[in-house]
């Protein structure tokens, strides 16, 4: 079959949804299928909105391939008559984020004619699909609140589990992914305040806001805990990040209403670690059960401490959750025969 896989970008930025994009056409070649990856730039600021969205909806692929799957919006607006939609996330700053501060229109009333226009053009694309699947049931639910489209849940694999392996527990708790204020890695400074063990702190990543990486840095300062938490600001290489996760104690991820259980959680997960997440965490208690492969807790400080010093002390629970983590990814399915089955079905 003859696959273009389409989706939005934002130029220099990398993520899950690029990587979602890259590792589907490795996969479908694999399979034996012809695959174009077909990318957009796209700005999703409210003064320009409506011509990006144009630009999307004035591209005919029809007679391109076989098949068209879509990934980040509004790659889901363009046009072919057997296109599929695997949806990663809304444009939340209109959606569900739209009255918070995290809104991307002002709260006038261009911003909600704004907001209506792309909601009425985003139920027309994901409408004319033959097939919408979604990465979580928070997507899902979005999507059956927001537009009143059915979905059905298709969770994203890693590209490949081989680099993960249990390597050994030593006494860091890890967290590898974007660092930003809403991913709450703040709170994992916080918490190193109110531990009791030895237990170390690993953040490693990269922010769009370097204000943010020197907060962090800052807190842990004025905290009197830097001592105890290794900064690694920047993109680390896939071998480092296995390196430290197949070693680590536990991985922790806890961001607000995440979209999906995250990467950092299937990683952690793939070398048989559990991860430390939080109550108001959305997509990632899709994944990870309280005391069953990993710990869920109240979203403060106090509560994070008590869980990294709840998994030093108690190591062996530790593995066994980790064993339990890893047995939850074929449980659920995730798995790349699975996802293309269900996209070119």
């Amino acid at each position: 079959m003859r696959v273009v896989i389409a989706s939005s970008f934002v130029p220099f930025v990398s993520g899950g949804g690029r990587f979602i994009v890259d590792w589907l056409g490795d996969k479908l070649r694999e399979h034996g299928h012809e695959v174009e990856s077909f990318y957009l730039p796209f700005d999703e600021r409210h003064e320009t909105l409506m011509e990006n969205l144009l630009s999307y909806r004035l591209i005919d692929l029809s007679d391109c391939a076989d098949r068209l799957i879509t990934i980040r919006p509004p790659a889901h607006t363009l046009r072919h008559p057997s296109k599929v939609v695997w949806f990663i996330h809304h444009l939340r700053g209109y959606y569900d984020l739209a009255h918070t501060e995290h809104r991307t229109a002002p709260a006038t009333g261009t911003g909600r004619a704004v907001r209506k226009a792309l909601q009425s053009h985003d139920s027309l694309g994901l409408n004319e699909a033959r097939q919408v699947f979604c990465n979580s049931a928070v997507v899902q639910d979005r999507l059956r609140r927001f537009n009143g489209v059915s979905s059905k849940v298709l969770y994203p694999p890693l590209i490949d589990q081989s680099p993960y392996f249990f390597a050994g527990q030593n006494d860091e708790v890890v967290s590898v992914c974007r660092l930003e204020p809403h991913k709450r890695q703040h709170l994992m400074v916080e918490a190193m305040r109110y531990v009791k063990s030895p237990v170390r702190l690993r953040v490693c990543g990269k922010s769009f806001d370097a204000a943010y990486e020197s907060r962090l840095v800052q807190l842990a300062a004025d905290l009197g805990v830097a001592d105890r938490i290794g900064f690694q600001f920047g993109w680390i290489s896939e071998a480092e990040k296995a390196d430290a996760i197949n070693q680590c104690l536990a991985s922790v991820y806890i961001p607000f209403d995440e979209d999906s259980y995250g990467y950092p959680t299937l990683e952690a997960a793939s070398a048989r670690k559990p991860t430390v997440t939080v109550r108001d965490g959305g997509g990632t208690l899709e994944f990870v059960r309280h005391r069953e492969n990993g710990l869920v807790v109240d979203p403060n400080p106090q509560a994070i401490a008590e869980g990294f010093d709840d998994l030093f002390h108690n190591r062996r629970q530790a593995r066994e959750l980790g064993e339990n983590a890893y047995e939850t990814i074929g449980d659920m399915n995730i798995n790349w025969d699975f996802v293309i089955g269900q996209l070119l079905g």
